[in-house]
């Protein structure tokens, strides 16, 4: 199997939690991703609510339809779930966290130009805590990230101390205020790079992203996997009908049953607010937030 990192890059995962590759997806994957999204945005026109594929912005009309989010694209999308399958997702994820991995979910996040919904401050494992943190997640930047637009911004090295408490008033709310947990907003850095690059985060890392206050589309597809030994812990928001249906999400290498324990910190997103499974509807139970709602 390929191998894509070097040394130094690895080293640089482990330490701060991230990595960015620059321009690692050639032109024609990215036209037909953006296909893809044209047709996804065709379906939206008229619908007046999200639905099991389709996840509006809440300034979305019939006559002007705006996605924040295509859920579970690799279902509904030959050409996503081909690419999940390539080397060119699965050999970095390989070099950090090993040959035997299973798909979590996918996700594919729409900032539209002039809005785009903001995500709070989370940690992806707070979401889905497993019995071990070997848990990524790849980022394919579909359009050039920058500032104005709503990159991911993460707290470097963050993924290497707590999990914070993600609940409001004993609920489950997906954020919280780092400034409230001694974090400081300037020691936070944005993932930025030109379209076809890749960025890679830890499940542990701390990370948001503001609104898209530019005139361009802020668009990246999440692709989120962990070890084949990382298994979900009982009360996360994990979705498991049993081993043969896990097997099923195997990207490479050798399933197992022998579950590998890490000495970590977890906490149980319970209870849940009744609300869609969704971030965004999650996170409107927060009493404050880090970023700004509307321009």
């Amino acid at each position: 199997m390929p191998e894509i990192l070097s040394d130094a890059q690895i080293a640089s995962y482990r330490e701060t939690g991230y990595l960015v590759l620059e321009r690692h997806l050639p032109e024609t994957v990215l036209a037909e991703i953006r296909a893809e999204i044209s047709r996804f945005e065709t379906e939206a026109r008229g619908m007046t609510a999200s639905n099991d594929r389709l996840d509006l912005e809440d300034t979305h009309t019939p006559d002007r339809p705006r996605l924040r989010r295509i859920k579970l694209p690799h279902k509904i999308s030959d050409v996503v779930r081909e690419l999940m399958f390539s080397d060119l997702i699965l050999a970095p994820a390989r070099d950090l966290i090993g040959p035997d991995l299973r798909l979590h979910t996918t996700k594919l996040n729409m900032k539209s130009a002039g809005y785009g919904a903001a995500v709070e401050w989370h940690q992806d494992y707070a979401f889905y805590p497993h019995t071990n943190d070997d848990i990524l997640a790849i980022g394919v930047i579909i359009d050039d990230m920058e500032s104005e637009n709503g990159p991911l911004k993460v707290y470097p090295g963050s993924h290497r101390g707590p999990v914070h408490d993600h609940h409001v008033n004993g609920v489950f709310a997906g954020a919280f205020i780092p400034e409230e947990v001694g974090l400081n907003p300037s020691d936070a850095v944005e993932l930025k790079g030109p379209a076809g690059s890749i960025s890679i985060h830890h499940g542990r890392i701390i990370h948001g992203s503001a609104l898209n206050t530019s005139e361009r589309s802020r668009r990246i597809l999440f692709y989120e996997m962990m070890a084949a030994d990382a298994f979900p812990i009982v009360g996360s928001m994990t979705k498991w009908d049993g081993i043969e249906d896990y097997d099923t999400r195997m990207l490479c290498g050798e399933p197992t049953l022998q579950p590998r324990l890490k000495d970590i910190p977890i906490r149980i997103p319970q209870p849940q607010p009744d609300v869609p499974i969704s971030i965004y509807e999650i996170q409107k139970g927060l009493k404050k937030r880090a970023f700004d709602t509307c321009k």
